[in-house]
This record gives C-alpha cells, structure tokens and sequence, in this order.
C-alpha cells in the first residue's frame, strides 16, 4: 500500500503482521524492555520494515534509534519516516540528495475514538471543510484523514527544524479530486536550499481498513 503512495525513488517496506522481538537489536530491545509485548513486537517490526528499505540503497541492517525529539536517527545521507497503528507498520526512506525530508502516517479508518479530539487538532475553518467534505462523501473518515495528514505534517517538519509543531500551526486544506493536501504552516517555515517553505504538499489514499498520509519536501531546483 504505501509503494502506491510514495513512488521511486522513495524506499519503502510495510508489514500487516509482526515480526518476533528477537529479531530486533539489543539496543533497540533496551527502549522497550519494560513494556507489554504489543509494544515491543509494533516497535521492532517497523524497525525491521525501516531495515528491509534501507537495504535497497546497499545499507546493512543496524539499530534504528530514537534522536532528538524521539525522531528516528538516520545513516547518513539518508532521511526518512516510519508509522504504526493497529495491524499495520510501515517505513520509507529516501537519499537526502532526492528529498529533504518526508513524513508519513497511518490509521484505521474510523472515527476518531473521542470526539473531543477533533477540536484539539484542528482550527474552526477545518472544522468547517471537513462538514462540506463529509455531505459529500459521508464514507470517508475525514476527521482521521485530517488528523493523520498533521501527523505527516509533523514528521515532515522536524528534521528541518528541531522543533515541535503544534495541530494549530498549519491549516490544512484536503482537496478530495486528486487526494492530495496543502499544510499552510502559520509560523515561520524551514528554510531549504535557501528557500523558507510556507507550505508543505502532500498525499492521501484509502485502502485495507487504513488511511495513509504522506508529506515530501524536495530540493529547490534552481
């Protein structure tokens, strides 16, 4: 599914079932020694997803450990995401040289499990497309997509820039013609090969139960 969603040459690897916790790495079994077995086996199957695209650019397995932030920590020359929920882990990475960065995020798709939440994660004017979207097309789960699609959003932006970026700070607009989505971000944005971004593009599909979102940032071409 996510081959689908994050085209060459973008690496990826997904996985619907889970790998034994013996495969992961010593290190890798130390962050998560102390939690329940759905924990530990979720975190090493990414992680053995993240491996198996990453051996596609000649890259031998090796830990895959929480940076600053918690954000994976890439070899060098190499950017990348990883995403997990219920039934499902998958991974994608990218030469730095093809992208600067990208983002990627599944979820059931279902409501979300409190409705509460929708108003934490989005601004009024969301709130209002996603009314218009839903009379439309009632059987897309927009509330998950939109929350999904900040995920990636957020993925996208940290390694540019090493700070947190709240539900608040980027108004998205979901454009349901061609599955795609715009993040306006409303604080300052990177800046890339010289160039601040103030948006970020990205992409959706619905497949398997999930919805899946991906954001890429690429080089500025001069």
């Amino acid at each position: 599914m996510i081959e689908k969603l994050l085209p060459t040459p973008i690496s990826t690897a997904e996985s619907f079932t889970d790998d034994p916790v013996e495969e992961m790495f010593p290190e890798e079994f130390a962050l998560v020694a102390g939690a329940v077995d759905k924990r530990q086996r979720e975190f090493g199957t990414v992680r053995n997803c993240a491996r198996r695209a990453l051996a596609t650019f000649g890259i031998a397995p090796a830990p895959v450990l929480p940076g600053p932030g918690r954000a994976p920590r890439w070899p060098d020359g190499i950017v990348g995401t990883m995403t997990h929920c219920a039934g499902y882990r998958g991974a994608a990475v990218a030469r730095a040289t093809d992208l600067r960065s990208l983002g990627v995020d599944a979820e059931p798709h279902a409501p979300l499990d409190d409705p509460g939440v929708l108003s934490l994660v989005t601004l009024p004017e969301e709130r209002a497309q996603l009314a218009q979207l839903a009379a439309h097309q009632p059987e897309i789960c927009w509330e998950r997509l939109i929350f999904s699609a900040k995920e990636s959003v957020y993925k996208a932006w940290y390694p540019l820039t090493g700070r947190w970026l709240g539900f608040e700070e980027a108004r998205l607009t979901l454009d349901p013609t061609d599955a795609t989505f715009t993040a306006q971000l409303l604080v300052p944005g990177p800046v890339v090969d010289g160039h601040r971004l103030d948006t970020f593009n990205g992409r959706w599909l619905i497949g398997s139960g999930l919805v899946m979102t991906a954001v890429t940032v690429t080089p500025e071409r001069r």
